[in-house]
Formats: C-alpha cells, sequence, structure tokens
C-alpha cells in the first residue's frame, strides 16, 4: 500500500485576518491533515497576530507563525522564509483568502509523484457570497459551490481527477499555466532550483516564473482538475505597478532556460 508523504501546508497572509480565520477553519477539517501549519504572514499588523495566536492554542496540529517587516509586496520572500522553516518533505501552498474543501489535502498527497510538482485552480466567490460567509462564520460546501463563477472548479470526481492530471494544460505554453494560491512541491526540488526569486517585487508572475525554473529542471508538471477544490474569497485587485517588470524577469527565465535564481531559498537555509 502507498504511504502518503507528510506535508506543510504554507498559508501566505497580509492584513486580512477575517479571511485568514475562515481559511484556517477550513484546514482544521480536513480528512488528511497537513503535519503543521506556516503561516507566511507579508506584514500583518497586530490583528493577524492575536488570530494566529488563538488558533494555536488548540489546533489540531502546529502552526507556525513567520512574520517580515512591511517593506511593500514581498510575497517571493516571504514564502521562501516559510519553505525553508518547513519541517516536512512535501510542501503545500495557499493564500490565506482561500477557503479549502475538505479534501484538498488529501487530493495533493494522493497525487504526489517523485519529480513532479503541481497546481490547481479555484473557484472565484462573489462579494456577496464572501460578505454573507464573514456574517455566518459556517462553512457550507454545497452552497459555497452553487452560483459561483467558474463552477466547474469546484467539481471534485476522482476519475477525472486522476485521467486529468497529467493531461490537461501541460502543453506549449499551457505547461507554465500555474496558480501560486494553489500549488504543491517536494521540498528537495524547491532546494534545487534556490526556491523563489526574489527580484519580484509587487503583485504578479512570481509563481509562473518558478514554475517555469522547475520545468527547465526538469520537474514535470501535474494539474489537478476535478480536485483540490479550493473557493476564493472575494476582494478588489491588488495593484499592478510592477507587473511589466515581473514580466520581463518571467520571460528572461524562460528564454534563457534558466534553472537557479540568484537571490532565493539559500539566504535560510
Amino acid at each position: 500500500m502507498r504511504v502518503f508523504p507528510s506535508s506543510t501546508l504554507v498559508i501566505s497572509t497580509y492584513n486580512w485576518p477575517q479571511a485568514l480565520n475562515m481559511c484556517l477553519k477550513s484546514v482544521a477539517l480536513q480528512s488528511i491533515l497537513p503535519s503543521e501549519v506556516i503561516i507566511a504572514d507579508d506584514g500583518s499588523t497586530e490583528a493577524t497576530r492575536k488570530l494566529i495566536e488563538q488558533f494555536q492554542q488548540n489546533f489540531p496540529v502546529p502552526i507556525v507563525h513567520i512574520w517580515q517587516p512591511d517593506k511593500g509586496f514581498q510575497l517571493a520572500k516571504i514564502r521562501n522564509k516559510a519553505i525553508a522553516a518547513a519541517q516536512f518533505d512535501y510542501i503545500i501552498q495557499i493564500d490565506g483568502d482561500l477557503i479549502l474543501h475538505k479534501d484538498f489535502i488529501k487530493d495533493h498527497v494522493k497525487c504526489t509523484k517523485n519529480g513532479y510538482f503541481m497546481s490547481g485552480g479555484r473557484v472565484l466567490l462573489s462579494a456577496e457570497k464572501t460578505k454573507k460567509i464573514f456574517e455566518l462564520q459556517f462553512i457550507n460546501y454545497k452552497w459555497l459551490h452553487r452560483g459561483s463563477k467558474n463552477i466547474l472548479n469546484g467539481l471534485r470526481y476522482k476519475l477525472l481527477r486522476d485521467f486529468l492530471l497529467t493531461r490537461y494544460k501541460i502543453k506549449g505554453i499551457n505547461k507554465y499555466y500555474v496558480k501560486g494560491c494553489n500549488m504543491s512541491f517536494w521540498k528537495k526540488d524547491l532546494i534545487a532550483i534556490n526556491g523563489y526569486n526574489e527580484a519580484f517585487q509587487g503583485w504578479g508572475r512570481e509563481d509562473t516564473e518558478i514554475a517555469i525554473r522547475l520545468i527547465n529542471k526538469g520537474i514535470k508538471k501535474l494539474f489537478l482538475k476535478m480536485g483540490g477544490v479550493a473557493y476564493h474569497l472575494y476582494h478588489k485587485e491588488i495593484s499592478r505597478t510592477k507587473i511589466m517588470v515581473n514580466e520581463e524577469l518571467m520571460n528572461k527565465a524562460m528564454i534563457e532556460k534558466q534553472t537557479f535564481c540568484a537571490k532565493g531559498l539559500n539566504q535560510y537555509l
């Protein structure tokens, strides 16, 4: 019988304790729990720290809070710090504005393969539904699914999941398609490419760039369709003022077939 890897769940967050509260509630409901949770906090204020401390008191697995000062959007940096601190071989990465389906962790660990990393999608919740979730403080998966945008991302079907894993969005330019809010990796593979490229400042493309370097290194992609379901709480778009610079970095990694970044994970190991 196959033994599934122990996992570290890395949750990135910044100054939205309302969302992180619901995210952590959904983690506690998982059918297979991660072995630890690391909160990768890109400079949140005291409210987030207090929320995490409350969860740490009786959460079913250890929660580690890694914080860095707020010096603008530095997601690549805080993710590297969290990856370096991870105690387990397999790392599942999400954002703190997601509510996870109860089998989210189960789907990731059951679909792992050596020599592969994985990405999934998310269901986009409306502003109205997000507001209602915060009012009720309750997770009802059937209700979350009904009437949501890109509703197909909320379907979970094991046979199709397994069939599509090595067939969906893996050819041509689609092989680089990922969602940084729903990814997983072997820690050893992230060490081999030096993790996230901290040249990325501001929102955008750091997740695609790490996928490019993994693929250039010979690590292939799996895509979780009909599995790894997550529901994205509505928020206004983050500023994209650095997107052109970030796209240049991303394209450079592709053109030059880069496998390693100069400023990355090895600073914290």
